[in-house]
């Protein structure tokens, strides 16, 4: 009985240390498809393209500086809605609102506008805090993905699928509270592309409770050009 213990928790494990290193693999596979050593050496990008949503049409500029620098402007009707992070704060102009004045970003609002940095590296981030596992595979598209789960300190886990072939990420899911109902939110990523060795998704397609709210499409994509500190201070 004494040895029939030893062997089933020797097996236990046996299967830890695999799965830990069926992580490991996943992740450096990942790493190596989005070129992450060639993206350490950016300084800058700039991104033009499009957001449609509830059929409008919004054109959308974003600027990143290193080490993580932000602005996010979208044009509505003529409009500027302006997100913003400086390095040390963050901000939001939306006239839509009534208001041109800056409002300042806290909670998930920054969260969202940080996590939209590309110089940010969230997977490798919650692989390094050793907060991501591998919860099996699924279908995403009609393909096979690695089935990732992280759970960050404060915030609904997150799931995200790596895609079995290209080891790019393919869609992110988590639960979000809005207007105190949880919502299920999805992204899909595709038509990944290399502009100067900068790997990236040129389409997102945002879907809330498996309907689809909006459309991120880039047109240009830009690196290592001039950036301007000053394109991330708001005049408050």
């Amino acid at each position: 009985m004494k040895k029939f213990i030893v062997a089933v928790a020797g097996l236990i494990a046996i299967t830890s240390i695999t799965s830990a290193q069926s992580l490991e693999e996943i992740i450096k596979r990942y790493s190596s498809a989005i070129k992450a050593d060639q993206l350490s050496k950016v300084s800058t990008i700039k991104i033009t393209g499009k957001m449609s949503s509830m059929g409008m049409e919004m054109p959308m500029t974003m600027q990143m500086k290193k080490p993580n620098k932000i602005r996010v402007a979208y044009n509505l009707s003529g409009q500027e809605i302006i997100s913003v992070f400086d390095g040390q704060k963050g901000y939001m102009v939306n006239p839509m609102t009534g208001s041109s004045s800056p409002v300042e970003l806290t909670g998930d609002q920054l969260k969202q506008v940080q996590n939209n940095n590309v110089f940010n590296n969230q997977i490798q981030d919650y692989f390094t805090a050793g907060i991501l596992t591998l919860e099996g595979s699924e279908d995403v598209k009609g393909k096979p993905a690695f089935k990732l789960k992280a759970v960050p300190q404060g915030s609904s886990p997150v799931f995200i699928f790596i895609d079995k072939e290209t080891f790019l990420p393919v869609k992110t899911s988590t639960s979000v509270e809005q207007m105190g109902t949880t919502m299920n939110v999805e992204s899909f990523l595709t038509d990944y592309v290399d502009v100067k060795g900068v790997v990236m998704p040129k389409k997102t397609t945002a879907m809330a409770n498996g309907m689809e709210a909006a459309v991120i499409s880039f047109d240009n994509i830009e690196v290592d050009v001039p950036i301007d500190d000053a394109v991330f201070r708001i005049n408050k």
